[in-house]
């Protein structure tokens, strides 16, 4: 795509995909990091714990390299204190009322671990196992096909589902994440990606200078208990309207029963249209950096990172608002609301979704 302002880069040695293994489990099992270098110098690391995209470094208006989504430094800290920073979370984002709903005409009990519902596919969800993965090197760029496995009654999830997510760093700066998925029953499936970005490559400088627009007339409305009350609201006159650019913090912290019970922005937006379109737009004016969102997906989550308080990356002090997740997705509580598109996946379909982060600088 189009850069402006990007200064040219020299040639790249490094090998397009560089595979090693990472850390072990107490169980056993290896964990594999994965590192994308595309010929711009930029990277990405992923990592087979969860699925999870551990890095992305990318250039700023000087062509300066710096990460762009929040991490943490060991595997010990993605497995006990995660916040699911980069992570392939599913079967289903999001939540599931009181982990009930009906199929078929047969009501499925999810696992809820601690709380009332089901959240991001349970305790131990996607994001909490070790998937396996493979190189892929096209023309496009390097990449990594992960797949996992996950048993007919997995966390209360009917069905045997066989996943494989694709992270590909494509030479003109797109990270695209292709999701494929099977089942031998029906069942429910909603998986989404659950990176934190902050373009400006400081993550104790907080989003709330991000300038941020969304392709979205309404957001589903939460009840007081945080789940969706099935109602498409409109964004506007309210603080939720990102129809035009502006800063996320500008509206953040108004008086509004929505911001109140997210915490801040923590809601899905309509996206308009149909097919692979841009879902939104993310810029900081500090570094130049910008980040178009597109999507086949109905809806872009906005979680502005307002409960996230520990030691990250680099001993950074990650705190409230110091990133911002934009995750690809169908609505929380679709199973439970008919007026929302179905996410339920049957034997003989193939569920197919893409998303593409697009980085550029000005």
């Amino acid at each position: 795509m189009p850069r402006t302002g990007m200064p040219s880069m020299p040639f790249m040695r490094t090998p397009p995909v560089d595979q090693k293994d990472w850390r072990t489990l107490a169980d056993g099992q290896t964990v594999t990091m994965f590192t994308l270098t595309n010929d711009r110098g930029s990277q990405a690391r992923v990592m087979t714990w969860g699925g999870i995209l551990q890095s992305l470094t990318l250039p700023d208006r000087e062509g300066r390299m710096a990460e762009v989504v929040l991490g943490l430094d060991s595997l010990a800290d993605y497995v006990e204190r995660s916040r699911n920073f980069g992570a392939t979370v599913g079967r289903y984002a999001g939540r599931i009322a009181n982990g009930r709903l009906e199929l078929d005409g047969r009501e499925v009990q999810l696992d809820v671990g601690s709380g009332p519902h089901s959240s991001h596919g349970g305790p131990v969800g996607f994001a909490k196992r070790n998937w396996t993965g493979r190189p892929d090197v096209t023309d496009d760029g390097p990449g990594v096909v992960l797949t996992l496995v996950s048993a007919d009654g997995d966390q209360g999830f009917p069905g045997r589902l066989t996943i494989s997510v694709t992270y590909r760093l494509t030479h003109d700066d797109r990270l695209t994440i292709d999701y494929l998925a099977l089942t031998d029953r029906a069942t429910v499936l909603n998986p989404t990606n659950h990176s934190y970005f902050n373009l400006s490559g400081d993550p104790e400088r907080l989003i709330l200078d991000h300038e941020l627009q969304i392709e979205a007339d309404a957001f589903a409305a939460y009840a007081p208990d945080k789940i969706v009350t099935g109602d498409l609201a409109p964004v506007a006159g309210t603080p939720f309207d990102f129809r035009t650019p502006k800063p996320i913090g500008r509206d953040l912290f108004e008086v509004n029963d929505q911001l109140r019970i997210g915490g801040g922005y923590d809601h899905s937006f309509a996206v308009r249209g149909q097919g692979l379109r841009r879902a939104g737009r993310l810029s900081e004016a500090f570094s130049g950096r910008a980040l178009e969102v597109w999507t086949t997906e109905p809806a872009l989550h906005v979680y502005t990172a307002n409960t996230v308080e520990l030691v990250g990356r680099g001993g950074a002090a990650y705190r409230p608002h110091c990133g911002v997740a934009l995750e690809t997705q169908h609505y929380q509580n679709s199973p439970n609301r008919p007026g929302f598109p179905s996410t339920v996946l049957r034997p003989g379909e193939t569920f197919r979704s893409r998303t593409e982060y697009r980085f550029s600088v000005s």
